[in-house]
């Protein structure tokens, strides 16, 4: 079966029992809780374990003169009812030992017994009943797939319970959580399931069955087998003594045991009958047991773990939805009847905005349309334009939706001859500027079947500008109207939140770089090394800069450019002015807390995050920062003070800096070629090596480790990469 139908599935089901699931769950946590409770009282005595029955119908006999029964209840409380000396009924908690009384029962508070009623049947008795069932045999088709969902995303068994990167909060933890509740979950919903079926008498035939079949034991043991049983039966393996009536012979004890209910004969201990309860009876038992928690107050607390789960679950997995139907691809025409086909590459769906536009206008102009991703081209039998928007990932590569392209072009030759053109986006800030769109521009150009329409063209930091010359163009070769006009391609993200500025530096002729600190409502859920996304120009031009978090504020390190856009909007910002962007997290290049020894390379406004990660390192994993700068400023200098804090603080364990203006400059690369045995050392015996700065700075690194590496073993940083050994965060 595909992924999509476990997914559909896990969805639908989802879909159609939400609100059930949602009061079952709450009333679940409250029963839970109420279930821990009922043991507080210090009704249980100690060595209740090793208590014997003879001892305890004794201890019982001597103090009161007429009992009726003992029960001893789901939490091993012991409960008498009969009449004391003064002739009195009781009806209370004893200590078994001695048949001192302990407390009264209480009834359960109206509270409990409206949500007991609510969970149970829902307010509508047998109607509700039912509902509740059906719903408790939806929870486990959803938990079954569910675990298809994971079993497929980890692609196998073996690796459940494997690491999970953790993409965005709903994500990550929908899957951990899901994996540790899976199994009390699916035996609340097993459990809920067959109480059910038995309340509607699904199993009265078996039951009527098993009880024909059952055959009733009777014996007359020696009177040393009968007093054995006595001494021999604990009593916290007894469920209720029913007391005899009278002295007269043929009045038994009548004892319920888990599995059995026994005769004993009052004079001489003899067991007279013996009858085993049926199966369904005792799976009864233990499916309430196991769906209440009654039993014991660890399980009682793990169902009610699993139940707050559930309602995360409700949320996380509606998060998720939304968020994959808010960038997902919509075609109104299948692929087959398309004479228009648009190809789309990107990493974060940014692209796709503008696809999505273009899709809109060819559809009104008379055109059938069909988007894809690049990863799902294929043959297009009706096909007259091929467009392809796509941007570049990382250095010069693939986006993520896009890296099985190359291959799909070779396997499926287009039967006819198909007009194409290509549109990269990327950023001019990068050296491999629309890389990807210029190899998807050289393989579809060596394509017998494909006819180029256009040169390839590029857009800037997501121009509206740059991206219009394009639409002209296009409107020029193909004479289809597309608009031109700016703001219909010219939208800000939605769901910006505000961040206020705390404090900045100001820059110098020597040193044109500046620290700020932003104050942001949910700082808590921010970790350094994640990114802030701004939109200087109030439009979809995106600038991200990478965050340190120290004191619980946002911290940037950036370089004024003359003419930069991102960077000149945040100086020009006051204390306390308010702006508004956004947080994306970034957990490939969170701090790894597991790792043996840790190596930071940086250089200039690269230092930001390394910051925040020593500062919040205080489980005191061996720390090592290497970082590059021009000259000695002021801002360097502030940064020595701090490292050399965080040294003391035992955070940090070395830093060296390296400044390559200053009199016998060097370079980052320099001082890593000087401690090489070093690093050699700490990849071998599992460290990690972090990365934060330009590209082109990463590009030096990565070609001196290399080195290193090749010299050392014959083996290059490839294998490191592949381990995640090595992290990096350039731009």
């Amino acid at each position: 079966m595909t992924l999509s139908f476990w997914r559909l599935s896990h969805l639908a089901l989802a879909l159609f029992s939400a609100l059930f699931l949602i009061l079952a769950s709450v009333t679940g946590v409250i029963l839970a809780v109420d279930a821990i409770q009922e043991k507080t009282p210090p009704y249980k005595v100690a060595n209740f374990d090793t208590l014997t029955l003879d001892k305890t119908i004794t201890a019982v006999r001597n103090v009161y003169p007429e009992i009726t029964s003992v029960r001893v209840d789901h939490n091993q409380f012991v409960i008498l009812e009969g009449i004391d000396g003064q002739d009195q009924d009781i009806n209370a908690y004893i200590d078994p030992k001695t048949g001192k009384i302990l407390g009264k029962p209480e009834k359960k508070n109206e509270f409990i017994l409206w949500t007991t009623a609510l969970h149970r049947s829902l307010f509508l008795k047998e109607t509700g009943r039912f509902i509740v069932g059906f719903i408790s045999l939806l929870l486990v088709l959803i938990s079954i797939s569910g675990l298809a969902l994971l079993i497929k995303r980890q692609q196998s068994f073996r690796s459940l319970f494997s690491k999970i990167v953790k993409e965005n909060f709903a994500q990550y933890y929908h899957i951990v959580l899901g994996r540790w509740s899976l199994i009390p979950i699916l035996i609340l919903a097993i459990t809920g399931t067959f109480l059910t079926l038995e309340k509607f008498n699904f199993f009265m035939d078996s039951a009527e069955t098993e009880t024909k079949n059952t055959t009733t034991i009777t014996h007359t043991p020696t009177k040393k087998t009968a007093q054995s049983f006595f001494k021999n039966t604990l009593l916290s393996d007894i469920q209720k003594i029913e007391f005899p009536f009278s002295d007269d012979p043929e009045e038994n004890y009548i004892i319920t045991l888990g599995d059995k209910e026994i005769e004993v004969n009052q004079l001489t201990g003899a067991v007279v009958r013996e009858t085993p309860f049926p199966l369904q009876t005792l799976i009864s038992s233990w499916s309430l047991n196991l769906h209440t928690g009654r039993t014991s107050i660890l399980w009682a607390l793990i169902l009610g773990f699993a139940s707050i789960n559930i309602l995360f679950f409700i949320y996380s997995g509606f998060a998720m939805t939304l968020k994959r139907r808010s960038s997902r691809i919509k075609n109104k025409f299948k692929k087959d009847e398309s004479n228009i086909i648009i190809l789309v590459g990107s990493e974060n769906g940014s692209t796709l905005v503008f696809a999505n536009a273009i899709q809109k206008q060819l559809i009104a102009a008379g055109n059938k349309v069909f988007i894809t991703e690049l990863n799902s081209y294929q043959t297009y039998p009706q096909a007259e334009h091929i467009l392809v928007f796509t941007a570049t990932h990382g250095l010069g590569d693939a986006p993520a939706n896009a890296t099985k392209f190359t291959s799909l072009v070779n396997q499926n030759s287009q039967n006819q001859k198909i007009n194409f053109s290509v549109l990269g986006f990327g950023s001019r800030a990068y050296p491999d500027f629309c890389e990807f769109a210029s190899t998807v521009d050289r393989i579809l150009e060596e394509q017998d079947w494909a006819v180029r329409l256009l040169d390839l063209q590029t857009v800037n930091d997501k121009s509206v500008t740059e991206f219009i010359e394009w639409v002209r163009l296009w409107n020029a070769k193909t004479g289809i109207p597309l608009a031109t006009t700016p703001s219909l391609y010219n939208a800000v993200p939605k769901g910006l939140k505000k961040l206020i500025v705390l404090d900045k530096t100001e820059v110098t002729p020597k040193d044109q770089t500046f620290i700020m600190n932003l104050g942001y409502a949910k700082r808590n859920k921010i970790k350094s090394g994640d990114l802030l996304a701004i939109y200087p120009a109030n439009d979809n031009q995106e600038r991200l800069y990478s965050i340190g978090m120290l004191q619980d504020k946002i911290q940037l390190v950036v370089k004024l450019h003359p003419y930069g856009l991102g960077s000149r909007y945040l100086y020009h910002l006051k204390k306390g002015d308010v702006f508004e962007g956004r947080i994306l997290s970034n957990p490939s290049f969170y701090f790894p807390v597991q790792a043996t020894k840790i190596a930071m390379i940086s250089n200039g406004t690269g230092i930001a995050p390394f910051l925040g990660m020593i500062d919040q390192n205080k489980t005191k994993v061996s720390t090592y920062l290497y970082c590059g700068f021009r000259k000695k400023t002021e801002t360097v200098q502030g940064y020595e003070f701090f490292l050399n804090e965080m040294i003391e603080k035992k955070r940090l364990t070395e830093f060296h800096v390296a400044l390559s203006r200053e009199e016998n400059a060097m370079y980052v690369m320099d001082l890593i070629q000087r401690d090489a045995s070093f690093f050699i050392d700490l990849l071998s015996s599992g460290g990690v090596v972090m990365i934060c700065g330009s590209l082109a700075m990463q590009q030096d690194v990565e070609r001196v480790l290399d080195t290193i590496c090749l010299a050392h073993s014959g083996v290059g940083i490839a294998l490191y990469k592949n381990k995640n050994q090595i992290l990096s965060d350039c731009y």
